[in-house]
């Protein structure tokens, strides 16, 4: 009881609410990082083999087993980077990440964005209906040049046939995906590692694999097309958004590399006070009777 009242003391002193918080979002992170990873396996097994040997060691008295516990601990600090690299890498890429979203595309490169999108959706709809498979990797940040030097080279200007031709059945660079950065198609024929996601191995094929693991991996963009279905998909951040049509795809494309441009309130209300001074200027040109000014939907 004394311990209770100690600890409700506590939550009145704002530095240690702020305290528990931090430590709540870390936490929360850490797992959120981890989900659906090797990493849950094994931190699960290695939580069970820790509370059992607690267990034996304290209920039998087992004297080597309670010190080889009490001084494991510093083992740890270089066991768990070495055990979870992968998922640390990725946590602290995805903090690197931070606050991008906020940065806007130059003017100059919106331009190159849109004919690239244009590019690949058109390449995917064409490659769907064919039902081809491809895979197509936009890189955006993070740079994935160690992939293109794995793949083909091919520093080509992108264009929808060329993705076509590329994924055509038994072409040589048919295989693996398509790097393209900007408008340009960097590589083709280019190995990506696969996902970790335990959930992800059972239900999805190679391709779409390969497209969530790029995605854990850095902010690139995958664009999957499947050779069993002909369904588009796009992979963004490890998550997969499937069943998509063009029209869709464009849609998805377009927010994820955020290009889209909606309409400014100052720019609307310019537009209102253009409209609202032409209204103006016919009536006034009607009433002095110099002319006849005919509106959409008015019959003379």
């Amino acid at each position: 009881m004394r311990e209770v009242t100690w600890l409700l003391s506590q939550l009145t002193n704002l530095r240690s609410i702020i305290d528990i918080l931090v430590v709540t979002v870390i936490i929360y992170w850490v797992l959120w990082v981890a989900q659906g990873t090797r990493a849950t396996v094994v931190l699960r097994g290695a939580v069970i083999l820790l509370v059992l040997a607690y267990v034996l060691a304290s209920s039998l008295s087992l004297t080597t087993l309670n010190w080889i516990l009490a001084r494991m601990w510093p083992a740890l600090f270089i066991a768990i980077p070495v055990i979870f690299q992968p998922e640390i890498r990725r946590a602290l890429e995805q903090l690197g990440h931070t606050g991008s979203w906020l940065r806007t595309i130059p003017a100059n490169d919106v331009a190159i964005t849109e004919r690239m999108v244009d590019e690949v959706v058109r390449a995917s709809a064409q490659l769907a209906r064919l039902r081809f498979g491809a895979l197509i990797v936009i890189e955006r940040e993070t740079g994935l040049q160690d992939y293109a030097d794995r793949g083909v080279p091919m520093d080509a200007y992108l264009t929808r046939q060329l993705l076509i031709n590329i994924f055509y059945p038994n072409s040589p660079l048919h295989d693996a995906a398509v790097l393209v950065r900007g408008d340009r198609v960097v590589a083709a024929s280019v190995v990506l590692p696969l996902t970790d996601n335990v959930s992800a191995e059972g239900q999805l094929g190679t391709r779409h694999r390969a497209a969530i693991g790029v995605t854990e991996d850095s902010d690139a963009l995958a664009v999957v097309v499947s050779e069993e279905t002909g369904q588009i998909s796009v992979a963004h951040n490890g998550r997969l958004i499937r069943n998509l049509d063009q029209d869709r795809l464009r849609r998805v494309l377009r927010s994820l590399l955020r290009i889209d441009k909606p309409e400014t309130p100052s720019s609307s209300a310019n537009g209102r006070v253009r409209l609202s001074q032409r209204a103006a200027n016919v009536a006034r040109v009607d009433r002095n009777g110099k002319s006849k000014t005919r509106t959409p939907g008015q019959t003379v």
